[in-house]
């Protein structure tokens, strides 16, 4: 099952008290139902990554509430309840590429043959199949990326939380997986980062476009696309969302959809 989010009201102030306090998000509301592909995206430093960190409990909101499949963020956390892909890898050095998959898998005591059958399933789908048994260090970042997406899809979480993860990948590689996102999400709820306008439009439900710091959302840009495939990126009326949020970006009115 999908996990809906919604965030409500949600502060996030860094160093408070102190003269470098700095507000990175100020009163933001979010919700996301269940089952939907949303993406952020806006400026550098509007808090994009931050607002995604709250969802996760990675750090906690100043003020307003985070809640996930309607439990407190903590709590969710605790539970398992999302996957997570961050812009850098984070693998562990000393585990092998199959065992990296395999760690989500191992903490919830899954049978040792069934993790290994799914890591090798995943790896081959981010075309990683044949270096299972590498360590991190031999691999270049876009290879490590691709493993820590695996990584996040191993135990079909009901949410996916995903920070600028393709942004290493080479653009071939980096459409193929969007594709591989969207038929491996299709009953997940997906909160994405990026800095795409393209790939936000492509992959999404809905575009969340957010202000320069202190971050708000000012718009928000349903997308009804169908289903995605490659002729989708040529149609008229994918750049016409194209143009849409890029206008959103720069502070113009946006239109009514396509």
């Amino acid at each position: 099952m999908s996990a809906p989010v919604v965030v409500s009201d949600v502060t996030k102030v860094f160093n408070t008290g102190r003269p470098d306090a700095v507000t990175a998000l100020s009163q933001v509301d979010l919700t996301v139902a269940a089952g939907e592909f949303v993406s952020l995206i806006g400026p550098s430093g509007c808090g994009k990554s931050t607002l995604l960190r709250l969802v996760a409990d990675l750090t906690a909101p100043t003020s307003g509430t985070v809640t996930v499949d309607g439990l407190p963020a903590p709590q969710a956390r605790a539970e398992h309840r999302y996957g997570i892909a961050f812009q850098q890898a984070g693998l562990f050095g000393w585990r092998t590429v199959r065992r990296n998959v395999e760690l989500p898998m191992q903490l919830r005591r899954m049978p040792s043959a069934d993790r290994r059958a799914r890591a090798e399933e995943l790896l081959d789908l981010v075309g990683l199949a044949d270096f299972a048994g590498h360590y991190p260090a031999q691999l270049s970042g876009g290879m490590q990326q691709r493993v820590a997406i695996a990584r996040a899809l191993a135990v079909q979480p009901p949410l996916l939380l995903m920070d600028e993860p393709f942004g290493a990948l080479d653009e071939m590689t980096r459409e193929r997986l969007q594709d591989e996102l969207l038929r491996l999400c299709a009953d997940t709820t997906v909160i994405f980062v990026t800095h795409s306008i393209t790939e936000a439009v492509y992959l999404s439900d809905r575009v969340v476009v957010m202000s320069p710091r202190p971050g708000r959302i000012t718009a928000e840009i349903p997308v009804s696309l169908g289903v995605r495939h490659e002729v989708t990126r040529q149609s008229d009326t994918f750049f016409e969302y194209v143009t849409k949020v890029r206008r959103a970006l720069r502070g113009a009115p946006v239109a009514d959809a396509p």
